[in-house]
């Protein structure tokens, strides 16, 4: 399974981002082979509006089967679910602690978004 944790850095050992539209990074990890690659989401970060339709689509161009992250805006819960990819919020720690806490089932799914638009922006 092709699961995305949204990351401050691009190791497993990077916090969670708690931002999923403005998230520094994407971490794509095969739960089978534990390989895990990384998604550049500078170009949503810069943008002045539609940071979560632009993140939401590049989750979905990595194949994501579920994304895990802080908190999850509107447009960007509307996108994925669009796209039949579940979203488990309110995770935090490092990337691979998120992934533990999914694997052993602590992650609960989200059923929309948790915060408004514009989350944790200026």
């Amino acid at each position: 399974m092709k699961v995305v944790v949204t990351s401050t850095g691009e190791t497993l050992e990077a916090p969670v981002d708690p931002r999923l539209g403005r998230a520094a990074n994407f971490i794509v990890c095969d739960t089978e082979s534990e390989a895990f690659s990384v998604v550049d989401n500078s170009t949503s970060v810069q943008a002045a509006h539609g940071a979560g339709v632009t993140a939401g689509q590049a989750i979905a161009d990595a194949g994501a089967e579920v994304v895990i992250t802080g908190n999850c805006g509107p447009r960007a819960y509307q996108v994925l679910s669009a796209a039949g990819i579940k979203v488990y919020t309110g995770a935090s720690g490092t990337v691979a602690d998120a992934l533990k806490q999914f694997a052993e089932g602590k992650l609960q799914e989200a059923g929309g978004a948790n915060v408004a638009g514009h989350f944790g922006t200026s």
